[in-house]
C-alpha cells in the first residue's frame, strides 16, 4: 500500500540508468492494468526548464524557483510530458538533458518540489513508478519494491542502441562515460542516494530478456495482492 492511500497497490522500481526500468515498468503497468509514473521524466523536465531559462544547475534556489513556477504534467501512462503546456517528451531524452537531470536531482529543494507531484499520482487499482528513490523515499510503504540492475557495459550498450533507434547520434564509449558519471553522482549524493530499499527484491537483468523480467515482477505482484 502507499503512504497516501489504502486503495492503490504501488510497485516501486528503482535502479541505475540503462537497467531497463522504464520499459519494464510500462509493461508491468499494462499487464496489471495499473497507471505508470516515470519519475525520471519529471526530473528531466525540471532540468530542461532550468536549461532553457539559463539557470546554473548548481543554483539550488534558482532551479527550485523555476520548477515551482512551471506547469509540469504527465498523462496517466507517462507517454506524454508537458512543460508549461508544451509537449516535451522528445526534448527531454537528449544526453545533455540526461546529464542535467542527474545534477538537478541531487538538489534537496528540487527533490522536495517534485515529491508531492509523484505521490499524487497514486490511483486505484495501483501504479508502477520507476526512478532512483521510489522505494526508499517517495513510496516507502510500497506493496512491492524492486531494484533493477545490470552490468554497466550492458547498460551502456542498451542506452546507445536506444538513442540510435531514436535517430540520435550515439557513441558507446561516450555513453558509458556519461553513464558512469551519472551513476557516481546518483549513488553518492547526500539526499536520497541511489540504493536498494532494505526490503527490495534485487533483479539483475544483464542476462535476462524483458519478457522474463516483466513476468517475474507481475507474478510477485499477483502473489502479494492475493495474500
Amino acid at each position: 500500500m502507499t503512504a497516501d492511500t489504502d486503495r492503490s497497490f504501488v510497485v516501486a522500481i528503482d535502479g541505475p540508468a540503462g537497467a531497463g526500468k522504464s520499459t519494464v515498468a510500462r509493461r508491468v503497468a499494462a499487464d496489471m492494468g495499473f497507471g505508470y509514473v516515470d519519475s525520471g521524466a519529471l526530473y528531466r523536465t525540471a532540468a530542461l526548464a532550468a536549461l532553457r531559462a539559463d539557470i546554473e544547475l548548481e543554483d539550488e534556489q534558482g532551479v527550485a524557483a523555476r520548477i515551482s513556477g512551471a506547469r509540469i504534467a504527465l498523462n496517466a501512462d507517462s507517454t506524454s510530458v508537458q512543460l508549461d503546456g508544451e509537449e516535451v517528451s522528445t526534448a527531454i531524452r537528449t544526453p545533455e538533458v540526461s546529464q542535467a537531470a542527474s545534477k538537478v536531482s541531487a538538489l534537496p529543494a528540487v527533490r522536495r518540489a517534485l515529491v508531492d507531484l509523484q505521490r499524487r499520482a497514486a490511483q486505484d487499482p495501483g501504479i508502477v513508478a520507476d526512478g532512483r528513490d521510489i522505494g526508499t523515499v517517495i513510496f516507502p510503504d510500497a506493496g512491492l519494491k524492486v531494484f533493477l540492475d545490470a552490468d554497466p557495459a550492458e547498460r551502456a550498450k542498451r542506452r546507445t542502441e536506444e538513442l540510435v533507434a531514436a535517430g540520435k547520434t550515439a557513441n558507446f564509449l561516450e555513453v558509458r562515460k556519461e553513464m558512469d558519471e551519472r551513476d557516481d553522482r546518483d549513488r553518492n549524493r547526500d539526499v536520497a542516494p541511489l540504493r536498494p530499499a532494505d526490503d527490495a527484491i534485487i533483479v539483475d537483468s544483464t542476462a535476462m530478456g524483458i519478457d522474463e523480467v516483466v513476468a517475474l515482477i507481475v507474478n510477485e505482484i499477483r502473489v502479494r495482492i492475493s495474500t
